[in-house]
């Protein structure tokens, strides 16, 4: 009766067991416990492969056994082509090929764009390098697309979802960029432009002639030159006809040669200016604050040292808007504040804001790199930097959308040193913001934040390491417990004697 009843419990769990595997073909489940939700699908990701009208492939190339930092990217990677499978009812198909195995594989690899990486791997007390691929190629049709390097700390899901995105779009919304003013070249903001190209066409405006209004949004970055009427003209006709349209200006100035702080005359000031935006020719200091690199002296020789610059703000603190959800700093090179008056009609609002220690500072002005800052430097609170301000703004009965940052070397590649991803990540999402409906916006920076151990406090440090230390030896001895409680029990329950 007894041994019945074990085959049973065993035929039971084999069932339940297949039952599972047949299931987990079909359906995908995870729990995500992570602070941000790192291991959701946005609804932007669910929204495009609910749209998927054709079948979408992803073909996997990544090599096998790589140390643990790149396998978790195989992991990880192979876990989410899963959950798009499932969340696309079959829409996306995928398969994972290891090109190490043959040179034929490997042959097929690199035609398809999968370039190896060398990589430092420990075999047999040793280290060696190891030829590894880490990319995917997704298809559909006859549009191709290539992640040619699954980054262990890169955005997946945003590389995946604007890939399907991008082979399953028909024809792409088009943006201009506002060339011939003075502004910087395609060339020096190549990393803006790359990341903005994967869902628009881009196409150079020049401001003589009228404003096309299917651009879904018009980039205007640190002019140079005046627009002059005519150009200021055709910006009206296309803001006031429903154009949506970023602004990025300079209106000071720093020379490290003189030394000396100088404003900016350019008459896009006066336009914003009749807009109801209003960017001062001043400069904000930041007691937050990136460094410039300064020379000092050590006894009888002059070196490079890193000297915080209070004309560089540096944000770190970031609201829920979605043009700067997920960033984690920005720093601006001279930049002005910017103040919302006339029409209240329209709708302002601040997205990028200084520290509660800042100062304003009216030109002319000498920057004093050398200066020890003390906390009575910087007597005013936050001040905006970058603005949203949305509604009709010609009387024409059409909502329209302008961003405005008072700083225009942010983005700009060779501007001032500035090398942070945040910051060109900033200029794309505000693109996204305006002409973009997906909600892809937000995936460009999630998961990718940096949460540095030093910006925890004390006590709140010191108790997550005797939770560490201690919670595993809790476990331990709970589990212990709890296994001689029961061994008592059945050695009790066999020693009665209505046990056989």
């Amino acid at each position: 009766m007894i041994m019945n009843k074990k085959v049973i419990s065993l035929l039971l769990i084999g069932g339940i067991l297949l039952l599972l595997n047949l299931l987990s073909r079909d359906f995908f489940l995870r729990f995500d416990l992570t602070q941000d939700k790192s291991y959701t699908l946005s609804q932007a990701t669910k929204d495009i492969l609910n749209e998927l009208e054709e079948p979408v492939t992803v073909t996997a190339y990544f090599t096998k056994d790589l140390p643990q930092q790149y396998n978790k990217s195989l992991s990880d990677f192979e876990n989410l082509l899963r959950e798009y499978a499932t969340r696309s009812g079959g829409m996306v198909n995928f398969e994972f090929i290891n090109p190490n195995e043959s040179p034929e594989k490997e042959q097929e690899a690199a035609q398809n764009g999968i370039q190896p990486l060398l990589i430092n791997a420990r075999e047999k007390d040793q280290v060696v390098q190891k030829r590894a691929f880490m990319g995917a190629v997704i298809s559909q049709g006859d549009q191709q697309d290539i992640i040619p390097f699954v980054s262990p700390q890169g955005p997946l899901e945003y590389s995946l979802t604007t890939s399907i995105k991008k082979v399953s779009v028909a024809a792409k919304p088009t943006i201009g960029i506002v060339q011939g003013n003075g502004e910087p070249g395609f060339d020096q903001i190549a990393q803006v432009y790359q990341a903005l190209s994967i869902l628009y066409d881009i196409e150079s405006v020049n401001l003589s002639d009228p404003v096309p209004q299917r651009h879904k949004a018009v980039l205007l970055l640190n002019p140079k030159d005046s627009i002059g009427q005519i150009g200021l003209l055709n910006l009206n006709n296309y803001l006031d006809n429903g154009g949506n349209l970023a602004v990025a200006i300079n209106t000071v100035e720093g020379d490290f040669q003189t030394m000396q702080g100088s404003t900016i005359e350019n008459d896009i000031t006066s336009w914003l200016g009749s807009k109801g935006v209003d960017v001062g020719s001043s400069f904000i200091l930041d007691a937050n604050c990136a460094t410039v690199t300064a020379q000092q002296r050590k006894g009888f020789f002059m070196v490079n040292t890193q000297i915080e610059f209070p004309y560089y703000p540096r944000v770190t603190s970031f609201g829920e808007h979605p043009v700067v959800g997920g960033l984690d700093q920005i720093s601006f090179p001279f930049v002005s504040p910017i103040t919302m008056s006339g029409d209240s009609s329209l709708n302002f609002i601040p997205i990028l804001t200084t520290s509660e220690r800042s100062a304003i500072k009216n030109v002319p002005l000498f920057l004093e790199v050398q200066k020890q800052w003390t906390s009575a430097d910087f007597p005013v609170g936050p001040q905006t930097i970058g603005a949203v301000v949305e509604g009709d703004f010609g009387n024409t009965g059409v909502n329209s959308k302008m961003i405005v940052f008072g700083d225009g070397d942010f983005p700009i590649s060779e501007g001032r040193g500035q090398g942070n991803a945040d910051n060109f990540s900033l200029l794309v999402n505000a693109i996204d913001w305006l002409s973009d409906d997906t909600g892809l916006i937000s995936l460009r920076t999630k998961g990718v934040s940096s949460r540095p151990i030093d910006d925890f406090e004390e006590a709140k440090a010191t108790t997550l390491k005797w939770i560490n230390f201690l919670l595993p030896l809790v476990l331990v001895i709970l589990i212990g417990l709890f296994r001689n409680q029961r061994n008592r029990q059945l050695r009790n329950k066999r020693m009665n004697e209505s046990y056989l």
